[in-house]
């Protein structure tokens, strides 16, 4: 997902908040609206595939009618020329409106830093004694890839930059365009940099299974995956899957559908997110507790499930069994008018200005989806798909884990491994550390730990 956008009035309070996506300039009306026949026809969808169509459809699709937009910065900001945050501010609104572009995303605004700070963690952490391999799913403009190989040529042993490949797996054919230009400005990058425009969750679009170690990079990749969403009538009901269906007596009308589990990568997430849960070892007076509770005060419940991040990490880990992650992205965000545990922002752009949506229903591939996401549930599901959590059910397994993590603030990871001076205006305001309070990285690394 890239930057959420809010008008230049908003933003001073908006930091003083730590609001989410931060940057909303003026841009050209968006009209996508299309009839929900593209989407659901006369059987009902999960709502994943709902949500996959509203984001991704080749003709309709929110970033199919937006890839256009993604800007690309002709020169760094100078922060150090800057006086401090009024000075950014203003300086950030004259950017966007000399543009015309929907939106920046962070690896654009504090090039090259933002990428050097990762170009600094994967060389700080990766065997060298291979050729670096990296892939980066969802590359955008292809900034972070450029910084990353320009950092490495700068940097690294000449061995490790002449040797080393970048593969940027791209689902718009028009990004990938793009990146092959902003990454060909270095004539050296060229004959090791590739674009592959193709879906990353599609298993058969990999080839081989890759064991030799290597890096993937997923920037603002994670809050746009597809989700599914359950639904319980009360806090003692069973879990439902919620189905998305046309009303019988509307065409453009939808509505929801309730049905007993049944789907595979559903029924996983459940699985996962209950692996520490031991419902067995509740005793039966707290059973009944809640069991009267529910009664007299019924509540009902839902539940939004990362199953697209679930599909993906499973693909990633069959393909690249040696990988290394680096993710970053948003961990939490503010006034959401949907319901639901993780529930998603549906904003839609007309005549300039940004408006939420109540429903995700109410997205007609003009709006764009996207999710925070739960760092915890992210390491789970990335122990789940590497195989350990699974070994875990057996109890007589001495097994370690097979996987290294950390959760890291933006602020923490670029202070560790960037150049956050290089970031900071002459009164110490420094955006990339002070405006981002809601953004997360996590890192994961293979161990050997698993005798």
């Amino acid at each position: 997902m890239l930057c959420r956008i809010f008008a230049a009035k908003e933003l001073p309070l908006l930091f003083q908040t730590t609001k989410v996506k931060p940057f909303d300039y003026w841009v050209p009306p968006f009209q996508a609206h299309f009839s929900t026949t593209h989407i659901v026809g006369d059987k009902p969808v999960l709502v994943r595939d709902f949500i996959h169509s509203q984001l991704y459809d080749p003709q309709h699709g929110y970033f199919s009618q937006r890839s256009g937009s993604v800007g690309v910065l002709e020169k760094s900001i100078k922060f150090n020329q800057l006086e401090g945050r009024k000075a950014y501010m203003k300086h950030l609104n004259k950017i966007y409106k000399d543009s015309s572009v929907s939106w920046f995303t962070p690896v654009e605004l504090f090039k090259p830093w933002y990428a050097h700070g990762i170009a600094g963690a994967i060389l700080r952490t990766a065997n060298l004694s291979v050729p670096l391999k990296i892939y980066e799913i969802g590359g955008g403009s292809g900034t972070c890839a450029k910084g990353i190989m320009d950092y490495l040529k700068l940097n690294a042993p000449a061995r490790v930059y002449n040797n080393m490949t970048y593969t940027s797996v791209e689902i718009s054919p028009s990004l990938a365009k793009i990146q092959r230009e902003t990454v060909g400005e270095v004539d050296s990058h060229s004959s090791k940099f590739k674009v592959e425009c193709r879906d990353a969750a599609d298993r058969s679009g990999w080839g081989e299974v890759e064991q030799q170690p290597c890096w993937v990079i997923m920037l603002e990749v994670l809050d746009n995956l597809p989700h599914d969403l359950i639904y319980s009538k009360d806090q003692n009901s069973p879990w439902m899957e919620v189905w998305v269906e046309k009303q019988h007596d509307s065409r453009e009308t939808l509505c929801e559908v309730y049905k007993p589990l049944q789907d595979t990568l559903i029924k996983q997430c459940i699985e996962i997110m209950d692996l520490d849960k031991s419902q067995a070892t509740r005793s039966s007076a707290i059973s009944k507790a809640k069991s009267v509770w529910s009664k007299i005060f019924p509540k009902p419940q839902r539940s939004w499930l990362p199953t697209g991040c679930l599909q993906l990490l499973e693909v990633l880990h069959s393909v690249l069994p040696k990988m290394s992650l680096i993710a970053s992205d948003f961990s939490y965000l503010p006034d959401v008018r949907i319901l639901g545990e993780r529930a998603p922002l549906v904003s839609t752009k007309k005549d300039g200005s940004s408006s939420d949506c109540s429903s995700y229903l109410d997205a007609r591939g003009d709006a764009d989806i996207f999710f925070p996401t739960d760092f915890l549930l992210l390491e789970r599901i990335d122990h789940y798909c590497s195989g350990w959590l699974k070994l875990q059910k057996d109890e007589s397994s001495k097994k370690g884990k097979k996987r290294r993590t950390i959760i890291l603030d933006t602020s923490s990871f670029m202070e560790e491994f960037g150049l956050p001076s290089k970031t900071r205006t002459k009164d110490g305001y420094n955006p990339l550390l002070d405006d981002f309070k809601n953004t997360k990285f996590y890192l994961s690394v293979p161990t050997h730990n698993t005798k």
